[in-house]
Formats: structure tokens, sequence, C-alpha cells
């Protein structure tokens, strides 16, 4: 029996991640025409079509659906079984680039320490980072990043991850807002107030709603935006006043019990609300990577040495 080309493996894992000849064939630098080919070898290979014709897009068949994380799975351990079993990781000669998922918050707030420290430590590696639109694990099991940073959601039973930081909500006002004049910002100034809130998906009611509410209380929601930065860019240029985690403050000069002269001021909710976990993500496909442990460390070290007491 004619031994299967195990080459086809790295170009059926791509093709089954793009759902696409063109896109397959610009991750493997391949012309339209020889991906074209290589999907013909893996039809005859596997006896399945794996991409199908629906309408003017391509739709992988129920086959190449069922086969997909089980292709990624093997050639992971293809792979790891190739590398060398103790590598010595030198940071100060690694070159690569690592991607990081992470909302703009983030990047803000711990971007310039991480950077600087990789730079510092490994000259020759890239941190890009990628947008966060939405909550996803398909990014990690994709291998499209390296890391995934934010607040766990569904992200499957098999996404590795570890705690980076705890965060709490804060309240946030212009300089010179009438709430920077009161000795202590009470329920009854919180919500005599407007606010803008953050949402992705529009919702307008949160976990201080849910707090005030059980009060018999309820703020006044003047506006909806699509992130913490762009509320924080209201409240500084109005009269509204803003909900954000306070890690987003990090790098933001803002007023506060010691007097900085700042154009922010921030203080402490009235209401008691639950804190947040920040969590690295990443692919058991990563997991002993020496290059990979080297940057979860990093991140981790950094986030630890600057996010706020919680």
């Amino acid at each position: 029996m004619t031994e299967p080309d195990l080459n086809l493996l790295i170009a059926l894992d791509v093709l089954l991640a793009e759902g696409s000849v063109a896109g397959a064939a610009r991750r493997l630098g391949l012309s339209a025409s020889a991906m074209s080919r290589t999907l013909s070898r893996l039809r005859t290979a596997t006896g399945d079509p794996l991409l199908v014709r629906a309408g003017r897009n391509m739709v992988l068949t129920p086959y190449a659906e069922e086969i997909r994380e089980r292709t990624q799975n093997t050639l992971f351990e293809a792979r790891a079984v190739l590398r060398p079993s103790a590598v010595e990781l030198d940071p100060a000669t690694l070159e690569r680039t690592f991607i990081l998922r992470a909302n703009d918050g983030f990047v803000e707030a711990f971007g310039p320490a991480l950077i600087a420290a990789a730079a510092a430590a490994a000259p020759l590696v890239r941190l890009r980072f990628a947008p966060k639109p939405e909550k996803s694990s398909k990014p990690l099991r994709e291998g499209l990043v390296d890391l995934e940073i934010g607040v766990l959601g569904d992200m499957g039973p098999e996404i590795r991850l570890q705690a980076l930081f705890r965060d709490r909500f804060v309240g946030v006002a212009r300089k010179g807002h009438p709430l920077a004049l009161q000795p202590d910002v009470t329920l009854e100034h919180y919500v005599a107030c407007g606010h803008v809130v953050a949402s992705r998906s529009g919702r307008v009611a949160g976990p201080v709603d849910q707090a005030l509410a059980e009060l018999g209380l309820e703020r006044n929601i003047a506006a909806v935006v699509p992130s913490f930065p762009a509320a924080l860019a209201v409240a500084q240029a109005s009269d509204l006043v803003a909900l954000v985690p306070a890690s987003f403050l990090i790098n933001q000069p803002v007023v506060n019990g010691n007097g900085v002269v700042a154009t922010l001021f921030a203080f402490e909710l009235p209401v008691k609300t639950q804190g947040i976990t920040v969590s690295q993500m990443w692919h058991p496909r990563s997991e002993v990577d020496p290059a990979h442990r080297w940057l979860r460390q990093l991140v981790l070290s950094v986030c630890r040495r600057q996010a706020p007491a919680s």
C-alpha cells in the first residue's frame, strides 16, 4: 500500500481553518492554482470533497468539520515529536513574533510595559497585538494567535488559562465635574448624574445597575459606546460619568487623594460590585513550547507588577 504524503497534513490543517482555497493559499504562500491542485490531492487522499460550493462561497463538508480539530491536534503532536526534547531557551537570541489578542484598554494599560520588558530581555522578539471584537476560542484553536487575554468566557475545556490579576470597576468623570468637589461620592450624588456605559453588544444594564436596583435606585444612562477607552473619552469631554476597570487608568493621569494634576477624576463606586479576574489563555499545542512559556511568564510578571490593588 502506498504511504500517504504527510506533508499534506499542513495544507489540510490550513485549508480547514480558512475554509477557502484563496485564504489557504495566502497563508501557505502558494498560488491559487497550486492550492487548487493540493485540494485535489487531499480529496483523493481522504475520499471526501472537503470544500463544496454554497452559493458564491465554499463551505466545509460534514466530514471536514468532523476532522478539523483532529487534524490540528495530529499536526501539533507531529511537531512536538520532532522538537528537541530539552531545548535551552536563550531569550537574547530568540527571533519570533508573538500575537496577543486583547482589548484596547489592556493594550493601553499594559502594552508599553510589556513591549519594554520584551525588548530588554529578547530584542529580536516582536509583540503584535490583535483586535478582540468578541470573545472566541477560534483564534487560539486555529493557531492564529498565541495568547488570548481577558475575562474568561466560553472558551472550551481544552483551553489552558492562568489568572493574571484581579480588577475592579471604578467611576470616572472629568476634572472639575461636580462629583470631584464632593468629599465623598454618595449614592445620591452618583445616581443624580448622567452616565456613559461601554458595551460591545449594546447592552445598557450591568452589575452596577443590578446593585442599584436592589436599593430601589436607578441611574440615567445617556449614552452607550463600544469600548472602555471610548467611555473615558466621552467622560473627559462631557458631564457624563463613565464606569471602567481600574486597570484602564494605569497610564491615565487622574485626580486622586494626592491631588495629582490631570484631566480625569476617579472614585470608588458607592455600591459593591464583584471583582474581575483577567487571565491569559492559550491552546494546549503551545503548553511545552519553551518560547511560549517564556512569553507567558513575561506577561504574568508584567501584569502583576503593573496591576492596581484590587
